[in-house]
């Protein structure tokens, strides 16, 4: 193949995607409303609608009175030509097909005529026809893209030179010129404007993801404080009080057995919540936090997974291995439960066992899980305390806590004394989460 044919073969294939390009821009018949302005509303549409109500009477006018048309086809005219400016409100591209066809229509009839008028008539666009053709092209360019703009535009210079400039006629008033300039400067406007609202939109656009990812960065500073808070304060005292407690045996001469079990169960709570603490400490300095696995850190110290009501017994064994009663009752049929409810539910028994400890010295408590058909019912009772319980330093965060989970669950969570001078707390979570 010789150079020429490979530069004509690569014109045609760019003249080819020039015309799809020009197919998929103006041949189409998608809609693309006018929105309604922030401050005045619908005043815009209004704007329109009278200026194609004055295009209708006046093109209807002077097409019959000195167009020298019928007075039913003048007014068809003139209807097609306003009906394209309302049209282009909602429809700019076919709006603009039908501006253009009927200027086309309209230059076709009077052209008849134009030889036998004495009086020399405004041709091919009446003065009417152009209002409304600009009407037109200024709400296409507000709403399409440039290249669509500019492409109608060309079109319109195209079919007015035709008409005026190939066709013509014997005697009239040239308004082509005019009316590709005038068509020019609107598109021009109509793009500047466009452009400028893109801009704004695009600013407000950025300075929300800027916003966001502010907040979104400062959340993570925060939450790598609150880890690096926990890891040199509260991870430091449980491993010293994990170590101390293993220690502690062998700074005795034959240790009783009820002291070596009370210091391992001391070690082991301290080694749990220290499983936790990292896992929390995980999730804390993640940016995309993902789902627990039985994997080692660092430190050789596994992760612990989440824990479901499967370690119901375990906790219940350790809080009896701290000196408190607890009988556990299961009613219904004992099933698999979605994640979060397994896990609140442990999360809030594990708390009021807790409050049960520091607050209720020497009750009994009594753990009751049922399993109804749309949800699960928890509830810790215990009863008076049988001594006074010593000072607590907590901030009531726990009870809290229970409401908070109870309620992100769609479920809902009563505390409150008891007749018979104990606590209860009763928890009702949904099995199915709303979304």
């Amino acid at each position: 193949m010789s150079r020429l044919d490979r530069v004509t073969n690569k014109g045609a294939e760019l003249v080819r995607r020039w015309l799809g390009v020009l197919r998929d821009d103006l041949w189409t018949w998608r809609a693309d409303p006018l929105p309604p302005s922030v401050w005045v509303r619908w005043l815009p549409h209004g704007v329109v609608c009278l200026a194609a109500l004055g295009v209708l009477i006046g093109d209807a006018a002077q097409l019959g009175d000195y167009g020298r048309l019928d007075q039913g086809t003048a007014f068809l005219i003139a209807v097609a030509e306003a009906g394209a400016m309302v049209l282009a409100l909602w429809r700019p591209v076919p709006a603009w097909w039908l501006s253009t066809a009927a200027m086309m229509v309209s230059a076709s009839a009077v052209r008849a005529g134009m030889a036998t008028d004495g009086h020399a008539f405004t041709w091919p666009w009446t003065s009417a026809a152009l209002i409304a053709h600009l009407f037109v092209m200024l709400l296409l360019a507000l709403r399409v893209r440039t290249r669509a703009a500019v492409a109608a535009l060309g079109l319109t210079a195209l079919v007015t030179y035709v008409v005026q400039g190939l066709v013509g006629g014997p005697n009239y008033q040239p308004t082509g010129q005019l009316a590709v300039i005038l068509c020019s400067v609107v598109v021009l406007l109509g793009t500047a404007l466009r452009g400028r609202r893109e801009a704004r939109a695009e600013l407000v656009q950025q300075t929300t993801l800027t916003a966001e990812e502010r907040a979104r960065r400062t959340l993570l500073e925060e939450r790598s404080r609150i880890a690096r808070e926990l890891h040199d304060v509260v991870a430091h005292h449980m491993s010293v009080i994990s170590i101390q407690a293993q220690v502690a045996p062998h700074l005795v001469k034959d240790p009783p057995d009820e002291l070596r079990e009370n210091l391992a169960g001391i070690r082991q709570n301290a080694v749990e919540a220290l499983t936790e603490l990292r896992r929390v400490l995980d999730v804390l300095r993640s940016e995309h936090p993902g789902p627990d696995r039985h994997e080692a850190d660092a430190d050789g110290v596994p992760h612990a997974p989440q824990p479901t009501l499967d370690r119901l017994e375990a906790l219940v064994e350790n809080t009896r291995a701290a000196g408190l009663t607890v009988t556990t009752e299961i009613t219904g049929e004992r099933r698999p439960l979605p994640p979060g409810v397994e896990l609140s539910a442990y999360r809030i028994v594990q708390e009021a066992l807790s409050n049960v400890l520091r607050h209720a010295p020497g009750a009994t408590v009594r753990v009751a899980l049922a399993y109804e058909p749309h949800a699960l019912r928890v509830e810790v009772a215990n009863t008076r305390p049988t001594r006074q319980a010593p000072p607590s330093s907590g901030a009531g965060h726990g009870l809290l806590g229970m409401r908070e989970r109870a309620v992100m669950l769609g479920g809902s969570l009563t505390a409150g004394p008891s007749a018979d001078g104990g606590y209860t707390i009763t928890a009702l979570l949904p099995k199915d989460t709303p979304v």
